[in-house]
């Protein structure tokens, strides 16, 4: 077994050539944290037209390169490189037909099935290329889920990747291919078994799920958080797929996601007015007036503020939000927020916030450059998901010392600890069930404690003090990396 692995992670996004969420994220991070570790670690993405060349300094490596699909389709690719920005180089992938055209620069495409078969075929081409001999291909969510099935059934033959093995990484099972998998009728549902349609059946290119064939031809399945790895065996959080994960159990494990520590980092953050530490707690404090000023809510640093960075979406317990709004109206409190997403939700906090502008605040767009002055600004953080595979703002929100109030599930229940008064013990508030009473109590304990500043600023340092970096989620990937390996060369 090699005592450096070599690992290519592909994904369909990257931080911070592309990105909409936590994805990108890990998939800088983490071949970041294998290279500081002694690893051969490279990246694989689609090169979108939203991604600025000469911005990044992109050189491109080759020109025209013949992709077979199948018998009925051949296209033409390139290849780009970045190889300064990140500690490991970045390749990149370019067709024009199929990744310029995302109404948000990524997605959302008429076809996003065609186009990321096409990416995930090319990721073969590009690797033959480069003449790398990959120990583990890292398949990042659905977008990858077809690259375990084609190095069985199209690659495993090829002498540059006979002892190539597969891990593919749930980031979260709702998305499995590019449309929504419960509006199919069950009897169209993509069994998993079936010899793929040709690429010119884009109708039935579309109905092909992804994840369920990475789950079926993956070596190991992980998900990113021990909890959600629990969750996702259960029928009704199984996203239709428990059944075909109960039959792989064995293979199926979860790994915490981390964080950037550097990136993430009161200390040094250059967006916040004032910056910070575990041992310059009281400057946070300035931090927070500016956020209240900012969003025109009323100036006062003992009123605590509270506040949510998210995807709008019903899978970050907005119902639940909706339904207290009118107690924490009642409360002494302020609350802020931060994203997009759902429109339905956007017109609820639009308007409540118009009404109630000195206690709410919402601006309803996501960047990252706003979002840490959130975490540093607020005294208290929620996350009420109803699912939450990893989730990274609980992370994050303990890294600035907001003290996170959360509903216990996936990656949540993992690195969230219910604050024992008693026992001092705890990081956070948790509310066990998804209800919104149950969410209101967790919030209102939180008020409780932070009315004791003594007790509250050991709260907040004992989050602040507490390691999330990307080592140890590393290492335990590279366990799941010669797991592989070992059972590879036993056999």
């Amino acid at each position: 077994m090699p005592k450096q692995i070599k690992i290519v992670s592909i994904s369909s996004e990257i931080s911070p050539f592309s990105k909409t969420g936590g994805l990108a994220d890990v998939a800088s991070a983490l071949p970041k944290a294998l290279t500081k570790l002694g690893h051969k670690a490279i990246a694989a993405t689609p090169l979108y037209a939203a991604i600025d060349k000469e911005e990044f300094e992109l050189e491109k490596i080759a020109s025209n390169i013949k992709l077979t699909i199948d018998k009925t389709t051949k296209i033409k690719i390139n290849f780009w490189l970045n190889k300064k920005l990140l500690n490991f180089p970045v390749y990149f992938i370019e067709s024009p037909d199929f990744f310029s055209n995302g109404a948000n620069g990524i997605y959302k495409t008429k076809y996003e099935n065609q186009k990321f078969l096409v990416f995930d075929l090319a990721c073969f081409k590009l690797l033959e290329h480069l003449n790398f001999k990959p120990d583990i291909i890292h398949c990042h969510d659905w977008h990858t889920g077809l690259i375990p099935q084609f190095l069985k059934e199209r690659h495993k033959k090829d002498s540059l990747f006979k002892n190539t093995k597969t891990i593919f990484t749930i980031h979260n099972l709702i998305f499995q291919l590019g449309s929504n998998w419960w509006e199919f009728p069950e009897n169209e549902r993509d069994s998993g078994h079936a010899t793929l349609p040709f690429f010119n059946e884009k109708d039935k290119i579309e109905k092909i799920n992804f994840t369920k064939r990475a789950i079926i031809h993956s070596d190991i399945i992980n998900t990113v958080s021990e909890e959600y790895a629990r969750e996702i065996l259960e029928e009704n959080n199984g996203q239709g797929l428990s059944k075909s994960l109960q039959a792989r159990k064995y293979k199926l494990f979860g790994v915490i996601n981390g964080i950037d520590q550097k990136e993430f980092n009161p200390a040094t953050d250059p967006g916040l007015i004032q910056k910070y530490s575990v041992d310059s707690l009281d400057n946070k404090n300035k931090n927070k007036i500016y956020l209240q000023k900012w969003f025109k809510l009323e100036e006062d640093s003992h009123v605590p503020l509270m506040g949510m960075v998210s995807r709008i979406a019903e899978q970050k317990g907005f119902d639940l939000i909706i339904e207290i709004i009118d107690q924490l109206l009642h409360l002494d409190v302020q609350l802020v927020l931060l994203g997009a997403g759902e429109k339905r939700y956007e017109k609820f906090f639009r308007k409540i916030s118009q009404r109630h502008s000195k206690k709410i605040a919402a601006l309803l767009e996501f960047n990252t450059i706003d979002a840490t002055k959130i975490y540093a600004g607020c005294d208290i953080f929620l996350m009420p998901s109803r699912f939450e595979p990893c989730g990274l703002g609980q992370l994050i929100s303990l890294r600035y010392g907001a003290v996170p109030v959360v509903h216990g599930t996936g990656g949540l229940f993992d690195t969230i600890t219910d604050f024992n008064p008693k026992t001092d013990k705890g990081n956070g508030f948790v509310a066990k069930t998804y209800d919104a009473k149950d969410f209101l109590v967790a919030i209102t304990r939180a008020l409780e404690t932070y009315k004791y500043p003594e007790v509250w600023n050991k709260l907040v340092r004992r989050g602040m003090r507490k390691s999330y970096s990307w080592e140890i989620p590393a290492k335990k990937y590279v366990l799941l990396y010669r797991r592989i390996l070992r059972h590879h060369e036993q056999n």
